[in-house]
């Protein structure tokens, strides 16, 4: 029960410290065009193993 609570504690600990550092981070990142590429290629080819792996096993 206890240690519930102080976890909960420390993760509100944690949210208030990061919080306006997020938030000033994506006002500046608004207008930064975004590479969804750069994301997808990598994603792709880790389901793509996966897969590979599932029909070699």
């Amino acid at each position: 029960m206890w240690e519930n609570l102080v976890l909960g504690i420390i993760v509100s600990g944690v949210l208030l410290i990061f919080i306006p550092s997020i938030r000033s981070s994506m006002i500046r990142n608004r207008d930064v065009p975004s590479d969804w590429k750069a994301v997808i290629v990598p994603i792709g080819l880790v389901v793509l193993f996966v897969v590979f792996l599932l029909v070699m096993g």
